[in-house]
């Protein structure tokens, strides 16, 4: 069962993707995934040997003519804390399992085109993580009679979790933070982020600082999307700060997530005049979520209790005669 990405309810930023006019989103995720957000931007699943996956893409073209639209699965690595999808229809075992209907099509000016993606998972498939991507490429002709032909691509990153039984946990530490400042002299914080989970990551996330001098706060700032931290891997995920911020020290407190994933962690920091500071260990925040979730639904059950008290008196009073033997309610 699936649900539309094009749905009224809120959900994450779905916009397509693009490149050279041309744009690519999903239109839809299994229900099971609807609250991941990574779920609704790529195709993201753990699945056993022998099944089969389908989803749905859309190609958009924002050029003002009719473009003819090349679709096709292809290798993606995760290097350095990037996601790599390879040169051109470089093959890997994900890709060779993957096919999308229709390959090629003309798509006109300001129009879509619907794609059918189909992941055919062999029986005999070993356990773990594989990655990959799903494109859409455009070419042109060569330019002015140089013989250069131009290509553009836009594509749709694969997670592909095989095994049996429940998925890998992920899981990840915030290990330490690194006041520094860039070449232009705008501070910066690094986090060291270490993947200790059985699946890839994508970081996201913020941070804020307080009691910093004259008691100031300042925040929340943005963490530099595009981290992707492969299994076993430790990355750094940077965030820009403002240029007019004072030294410090600050008490800093970062949040990241990935999907429904997140950890907090906080340290004491001071920005250098210029250069990087050295690393500062980190302190694990635990989160408020569960605590929240706790809180709302013992309310919630408080709630329910005290709304069926007040029915079985309202019962009890309307019951003929008060004498045994009557059923004070109906449940």
């Amino acid at each position: 069962m699936f649900a539309s990405a094009s749905s009224a309810a809120p959900r994450p930023d779905t916009r397509a993707a693009t490149a050279g006019g041309i744009g690519l989103r999903l239109v839809d995720v299994p229900v099971a995934e609807r609250n991941d957000p990574r779920a609704w931007i790529y195709i993201v699943d753990h699945v056993r040997p022998g099944t089969v996956i389908h989803r749905r893409i859309e190609v958009s073209n924002a050029t003002d003519s009719t473009a003819h639209v090349v679709l096709y699965a292809a290798a993606a690595t995760i290097a350095h804390g990037s996601f790599l999808g390879a040169v051109g229809h470089t093959p890997n075992e994900l890709s060779s399992w993957t096919s999308v209907s229709p390959g090629e099509s003309d798509v006109s000016a300001a129009g879509h085109l619907l794609a059918a993606v189909t992941i055919v998972v062999p029986h005999d498939a070993t356990s773990g993580e594989r990655y990959g991507a799903v494109w859409a490429e455009v070419r042109s002709g060569p330019i002015g009679g140089n013989g250069v032909t131009q290509v553009s691509r836009v594509g749709i990153r694969i997670y592909l979790s095989v095994g049996t039984g429940g998925p890998p946990a992920s899981n990840f530490t915030i290990e330490s933070l690194t006041a520094e400042r860039s070449a232009a002299g705008q501070p910066m914080v690094v986090a060291t982020v270490h993947n200790t989970g059985g699946l890839a990551l994508d970081m996201s996330g913020n941070l804020q600082l307080s009691a910093g001098p004259g008691g100031l706060s300042a925040g929340p700032f943005s963490a530099t999307l595009g981290t992707t931290l492969a299994i076993g891997d430790t990355e750094p995920v940077a965030i820009a700060l403002d240029k007019q911020l004072p030294a410090g020290p600050w008490d800093a407190r970062i949040s990241l997530r990935s999907g429904l994933l997140e950890r907090s962690a906080q340290a004491t920091i001071t920005f250098p005049e210029a250069g990087a500071s050295a690393p500062v260990k980190t302190t694990a925040v635990r989160s408020s979520l569960l605590f929240a979730a706790v809180i709302a639904g013992l309310g919630a059950l408080l709630l329910l209790s005290v709304a069926t008290i007040g029915v079985m008196l309202r019962r009890l009073r309307r019951r003929p005669g008060g004498g045994p033997g009557r059923r004070a309610f109906v449940a």
